[in-house]
């Protein structure tokens, strides 16, 4: 069917603009960024083809510019578009924590490390490097492992908290796996770095786990 056979509050920038975004599907969402469809496919149409194809939004938003681009429909150009999308994202959910920031707002600091983290294809160890108010400083990633661990060293993150003079941190890492449960090696390499941040008068706020969608706090879970 031709779009411009369908309802105009079915079509998807009306249906925003009379709605909201979240009315939207995922299909809807992807038409309204890929604009046109190809030969023999409405936009639409090949929006709900490349969902199938992927397996879903997520996965197509994180695909690899090869396989993003041997898609009928998609090219670099609406790759370069998309990476740019979801970098616009990330400093989105930054804003807040830029420099002069108090973490006031748990649920929003676990949004931003899901955005950070979730996708990443190996583990990474992230730092929110805070002063004496719990504002931010800065934030890194400090480790990257394998597909399943990452090697951290205590005496390299008493350096960077020294280097950005911090007075307080909270910890994150990714489990690639897609489940946030700590594992007794995750609890271990906390006490770790809380002993040894703590001779230098530094303070381990909270660690944070970052699953396929889920975000395990060690502050919740009274571990810290």
């Amino acid at each position: 069917m031709n779009l411009k056979e369908l309802p105009k509050d079915s079509l998807p920038r009306e249906k925003l603009l009379l709605k909201g975004a979240q009315s939207l599907s995922d299909a809807e969402l992807l038409a309204i960024f890929l604009r046109t469809g190809c030969p023999g496919m409405n936009v639409l149409t090949l929006s709900d083809h490349l969902l199938k194809a992927f397996g879903s939004l997520r996965h197509l938003l994180s695909a690899s510019e090869q396989s993003f681009c041997q898609h009928k429909g998609l090219g670099v150009a609406k790759y370069v578009q998309l990476q740019a999308f979801i970098e616009m994202t990330h400093r989105y959910l930054a804003e807040t924590l830029e420099r002069g920031e108090a973490l006031t707002n748990p649920q929003h600091t676990k949004m931003f490390l899901l955005s950070m983290l979730r996708d990443r294809a190996r583990e990474a160890f992230f730092v929110l490097f805070l002063d004496n108010q719990h504002r931010v400083i800065e934030y890194e990633v400090l480790f990257e492992g394998t597909i399943d661990a990452a090697n951290v060293y205590p005496r390299e993150v008493v350096k960077r908290a020294l280097h950005h003079n911090a007075c307080a941190l909270i910890l994150a890492h990714n489990h690639p796996s897609g489940i946030a449960e700590p594992s007794q090696a995750d609890r271990h390499i906390t006490r770790r770095l809380i002993d040894a941040l703590s001779l230098v008068d530094i303070r381990v706020l909270d660690h944070f786990v970052v699953g396929d969608g889920e975000v395990v706090s060690f502050a919740e879970r009274g571990w810290i």
